[in-house]
């Protein structure tokens, strides 16, 4: 069972073998038939952008493969097979078939990561075409080893420093050295990630572009059609764009009614009329909420793992906060609930215990996948 196959690999590492996954997709790259490949790298807006291209091209009548993570509730999310989340028989039918094509002690080395990206591939192997979000980085992400047509790149900040290191100039570097042919540019906060991605690209002979290369005037007003359409706050907006540049890239002509189904849950999902979650964790996404919800005043359920600048992303959010309940989530990299407090003290937020969502107060739920997880399985019961 697969499900069982992965409760013996950890979700995170503090030291990850970037010449593995090389080393093994040189060796069973046979057993993947190669489509277009849309490879998506950034800090935030990798799961929106590739669901609105992906969905789009659905729409358009062709097979297609998006793969995504984490998972919310389910780990069939990660994999997105022609407009569905893939079916626990199709999950189990590439693990077997994974399995027999990797030796033993590569089955047991791989890291969840790297063991779900070829997964997903095998799964993905009948796609015209496949968009593929990197999990961590760029450069040396397990989605990287597999030829790409297009690179998109989302908006780069701070995040997972003690892997990329501490400077948008590190970050940027090891994202953007994941490209390969073209590159299409998000409007970028900081401007050296432009630079950089000059810089990189005339050393791999790749083409830059920027969103404003390919949208015009009629695109504008498409964009705006399919915003209204799907209820899209500014920033959501703004991964719309790139996934546009990408279909314009690819010669691909579209219309709003490809959109209908393209928005992907946990991104300022409202689950009810007083309850609005996201997935979001880190400054970035804190400040793309004070933006969509700003005037508005929320309970905000949180908590956060020990990696992230919590403090940070507190401040961020105070504006929005009536006060703070924070839930309880399960694992090794959950932080103190100490620290937690301490930090809303300092910052003078009032807290108390997440227990129940009260009808007449408006809720904001954010914080990380896990805060997300653990809240709607709360809910839900």
């Amino acid at each position: 069972m697969l499900e069982e196959f992965l409760k013996n690999k950890p979700l995170y590492y503090t030291e990850i073998d970037y010449a593995r996954m090389p080393k093994v997709y040189e060796k069973i790259k046979s057993h993947f038939k190669i489509s277009k490949i849309v490879h998506i790298v950034g800090t935030n807006a990798k799961g929106t952008t590739g669901r609105f291209l992906a969905a789009a091209l659905v729409s358009k009548g062709f097979k297609v493969g998006h793969y995504t993570s984490p998972h919310i509730v389910e780990f069939n999310e990660r994999i997105w097979l022609n407009g569905d989340n893939v079916s626990n028989k199709e999950l189990e039918s590439a693990h077997k078939q994974l399995q027999l094509i990797l030796s033993e002690k590569e089955s047991a080395q791989l890291s969840y990561f790297e063991y779900t990206t070829f997964l997903a591939m095998l799964i993905f192997n009948e796609c015209e075409y496949i968009i593929l979000e990197a999990g961590l980085g760029g450069e040396y992400d397990a989605t990287a080893v597999f030829p790409k047509l297009l690179t998109l790149v989302t908006p780069i900040d701070l995040d997972h420093e003690a892997f990329l290191g501490n400077s948008i100039h590190s970050i940027a570097t090891t994202k953007l050295n994941a490209m390969q042919n073209s590159v299409i540019l998000a409007n970028q906060k900081f401007p050296e990630v432009r630079l950089i991605a000059k810089d990189i690209a005339l050393k791999k002979d790749a083409k830059i572009y920027a969103i404003k290369d390919f949208l015009n005037t009629q695109d504008e007003k498409k964009i705006n059609e399919i915003s209204e359409q799907l209820s899209l706050v500014n920033y959501l907006k703004e991964n719309l764009k790139l996934s546009i540049s990408a279909l314009k890239f690819l010669k691909i002509n579209y219309s709003s009614k490809n959109f209908e189904n393209a928005r992907l849950f946990g991104r300022l999902s409202k689950i009810a009329d007083n309850v609005t979650v996201d997935v979001g964790h880190n400054p970035l996404a804190a400040h793309s909420i004070v933006e969509a919800l700003e005037g508005k005043k929320y309970i905000l359920v949180y908590n956060s793992y020990k990696d992230k600048d919590y403090k940070e992303i507190l401040r961020i959010l105070k504006p929005l906060i009536w006060h703070v309940e924070i839930i309880d989530i399960v694992g090794e990299r959950v932080e103190s609930k100490e620290f937690i407090q301490r930090a809303l003290n300092e910052l003078e937020i009032k807290y108390s215990e997440f227990k129940a969502v009260k009808p007449d107060k408006e809720y904001l739920v954010f914080g990380s996948f896990s805060v997300v997880e653990t809240f709607l399985r709360e809910y839900n019961e």
